[in-house]
């Protein structure tokens, strides 16, 4: 979720009580040391055949190299998964891809034009990059309807939000966003009481308000039961093509389900890469990871 959106959130949430400076720079707290983005929101150059483009890239923390000469890229409108042992770096790899990690060395970029290293986490996520963690991060007093209408990508500030009514183009995005989250029959109920599936679909359909042209999403399907997890792989299916996604997940019958390529990390790089079977098949892969 990103962070005007967040802070928005915390303003609508407490509706009688009116907001006061936070002191935040626009880097989140952080040193501004980066240039601001130059590019709207959806002018991502993928005339290469290509949306995220890693290249020998290694960031070391005390010593220990989380990530070591990782080289990775996905194609526009691809659903690519990616497993590895606890440690193998999958985390961090998409700590260096949102900005809130910055490597040692090696070459991060959005499309052909856009080197995500020069900007910050809300410019990154502004560009079209989202992010959602493996807990789900919604605002459980209000509504699903509220929680969809928040993550409109509109202008959010203070006055502007004040004054927001839904157009009717909104309104029939919103509608069609309810249903392919698979909570059009929960749309008054506070989010709070959905389940934790329920809550996972909700973020997902927060993120997609935000126009994303990628989306990466850490173990999504962890805690749902085996039917929310079958909708879970619906939706992701129904998403390809229409966005990019990079899923992490420990969930082998799930990767079975939706995957094309996978991506095994290992030691902070690719150990393998190809469908599935291939990499079940893969020595390598079996002694590191799947155990056998």
């Amino acid at each position: 979720m990103t962070p005007d959106l967040m802070e928005e959130g915390a303003r609508r949430a407490a509706l009688l009580n009116p907001p006061k400076p936070a002191g935040k720079t626009e880097s989140g707290g952080r040193a501004a040391g980066f240039s601001r983005v130059a590019a709207a929101p959806g002018e991502v150059d993928t005339t290469h055949g290509r949306i995220l483009y890693l290249e020998d890239v290694s960031v070391s923390f005390d010593g220990f190299k989380a990530i070591n000469n990782l080289s990775l890229d996905i194609a526009p409108g691809e659903l690519r998964c990616v497993i590895g042992p606890n440690g193998a770096g999958k985390t961090t790899m998409m700590d260096i891809i949102t900005g809130k990690t910055r490597p040692d060395s090696g070459t991060v970029f959005f499309g052909s034009t856009i080197d995500l290293l020069r900007y910050t986490e809300p410019q990154i996520a502004q560009m079209g990059i989202g992010r959602k963690f493996q807990k789900p991060t919604v605002f459980e007093q209000l509504t699903v309807f509220e929680n969809l209408e928040l993550a409109l990508k509109t202008d959010k500030g203070v006055k502007s939000s004040m004054f927001f009514r839904l157009d009717t183009g909104d309104s029939d995005r919103l509608a069609e966003m309810l249903y392919t989250i698979h909570l059009a029959d929960s749309v008054t109920r506070l989010a709070g009481t959905l389940s934790h599936g329920q809550k996972q679909w909700l973020e997902i359909g927060m993120l997609l308000m935000q126009d994303p042209k990628l989306l990466l999403l850490d173990e999504p399907v962890a805690g749902m039961t085996d039917e929310e997890t079958a909708r879970t792989a619906e939706l992701f299916l129904t998403l390809k093509g229409k966005h990019s996604l990079m899923v992490v997940e420990h969930d082998m019958s799930f990767i079975k389900t939706i995957s094309e390529i996978v991506t095994v990390l290992c030691d902070g790089s690719v150990l393998a890469q190809g469908t599935l079977d291939q990499v079940q098949a893969d020595e390598r892969v079996i002694e590191v990871y799947l155990g056998r």
